[in-house]
């Protein structure tokens, strides 16, 4: 399985990219991102792209792919909603609808988040654009995925771009076992992400197309 992967520098990519490395199912890994990640491996390709609205350029490098990844993101802190319907919409539709021309039967991931508004009516910002940028993503010709996770403790060296959830991670990490204990609905990995990513990529997989932490604990253990 090809597989690209949008957001691999990011913590949440650095879990998936983390599973798709040690999946011997997956022969090839391209990452797309405007640096690189500073990691070599057998399986890793990189494309260095700017403009995310406008992915003609190496399109023709984005064939042959199974399934995409889509981990890019951003806080919606001190943001208006027009730059981060920008990133969060904008970005996210363009990669699809990119990926889908190219290979017919693609396999597309969206890490999207607990409280994510389906109807885009909600007065929380941050929801209404999530949920506009996964109704289109499932109204696509595409086998499409929404993961929205709740609570995320970093392994294995993943780490935020937030500086605020730097902070929350790092002074409550000790506490995460009894969190998941207490909140298992509402609390993940960036392991069992990763993991649960790859799976529903697999035909033997039953999943729905909207899962929350606890599918994707099931999905990623």
């Amino acid at each position: 399985m090809n597989v690209v992967i949008f957001g691999a520098s990011g913590m949440v990519g650095h879990g998936v990219l983390r599973a798709c490395l040690l999946d011997p199912a997956v022969t090839r890994v391209l990452v797309v991102g405007r640096s690189p990640i500073g990691m070599t491996h057998p399986k890793l390709h990189e494309i260095i792209h700017q403009d995310f609205t406008d992915l003609s350029g190496p399109a023709e490098q984005l064939t042959d792919v199974d399934a995409c990844f889509y981990c890019l993101g951003v806080s919606s802190a001190g943001r208006s909603e027009a730059d981060y319907t920008r990133i969060t919409y904008d970005f996210t539709v363009a990669a699809a609808k990119t990926l889908s021309a190219a290979n017919p039967g693609l396999t597309f991931t969206y890490v999207s988040g607990e409280g994510t508004d389906s109807s885009e009516r909600g007065r929380t910002m941050w929801a209404r654009v999530k949920g506009r940028t996964e109704n289109e993503l499932l109204a696509m010709p595409i086998d499409a995925y929404m993961f929205r996770p709740g609570y995320i403790q970093p392994r294995h060296g993943a780490v935020s771009k937030t500086r605020a959830y730097r902070l929350t991670y790092t002074l409550t990490s000790w506490l995460y076992p009894l969190l998941h204990r207490i909140a298992p609905k509402h609390t993940t990995t960036t392991d069992h992400l990763g993991r649960a990513m790859l799976a529903v990529t697999r035909p033997d997989t039953a999943a729905q197309r909207i899962l929350d932490s606890r599918d994707i604990n099931r999905l990623g253990g």
